[in-house]
């Protein structure tokens, strides 16, 4: 009876609700860690900029938002999708005797889009520096970056663990990730465009839904597809 108690003591303990929550934590633990890689992000934001800067100088509101999304992705790739193709078998080991698939899934997820939003907003901040503010609604453009760095770093964690799994991982990220990623930025390029008018666009909050679907369609496909991968 008394090793029943303990047993049942031990799985409450380590229920989904806390598990999550602490590989979010070990994540963030290894990103302070590896500030290289951090900072390796932050450089490429910031001289990715200033190139565009030297040669375009304050583009206009068009182009302004267009290379914001491009320059969004090419971080997202750099930040995010190492998610998975740092991670060696040892390790992945290791995850898989103390966690859950859906809880190491939705850690992911969560840490991702947590660092995506703080790329965004640095991201915003140095193209006003560089290149400028045509912005007429900062504070929902921010809102914008926001919902799409979460859906960039949702697609990308997604498909770095499906890549994970197979040779020239790399490759196969570009290969996937390029049908699912055009559909988001043409969608975001054209949400963006509220916040440089004076007056909201028609059909700005279906466009809004229809992105924060494709998000919940993604996390969906995560959490179901991924506990195969888990188990490879």
């Amino acid at each position: 009876m008394l090793s029943r108690k303990i047993i049942k003591r031990k799985a409450l303990n380590n229920s989904g609700s806390q598990k999550i929550p602490a590989l979010i934590r070990k994540d963030l633990l290894l990103e302070i860690r590896q500030q290289y890689t951090f900072y390796g992000v932050l450089l490429y934001v910031a001289s990715t900029i200033f190139v565009v800067y030297l040669t375009m100088g304050q583009p206009e509101e068009e182009v302004w938002n267009a290379l914001f999304w491009v320059i969004q992705l090419f971080v997202c790739v750099n930040a995010v999708a190492k998610s998975f193709l740092q991670d060696s078998k040892g390790r992945m080991l290791y995850y898989y005797s103390i966690a859950g698939a859906r809880d190491f899934i939705i850690s992911k997820l969560v840490f991702n889009a947590l660092l995506m939003m703080l790329m965004s907003l640095l991201s915003l901040f140095v193209f006003m520096l560089l290149l400028g503010n045509p912005l007429l609604h900062i504070i929902a453009f921010a809102g914008i970056g926001f919902l799409g760095g979460i859906g960039f770093s949702l697609i990308f964690t997604f498909l770095a663990a499906i890549a994970s799994k197979a040779q020239q991982q790399a490759a196969l990220m570009a290969i996937m990730g390029f049908p699912i990623i055009i559909p988001q930025i043409l969608l975001l390029s054209k949400i963006a465009k509220a916040a440089f008018a004076p007056v909201l666009q028609a059909g700005l909050w279906q466009m809004v839904f229809l992105l924060v679907a494709l998000d919940l369609l993604i996390i969906a496909l995560a959490v179901i597809l991924f506990p195969f991968l888990w188990k490879d």
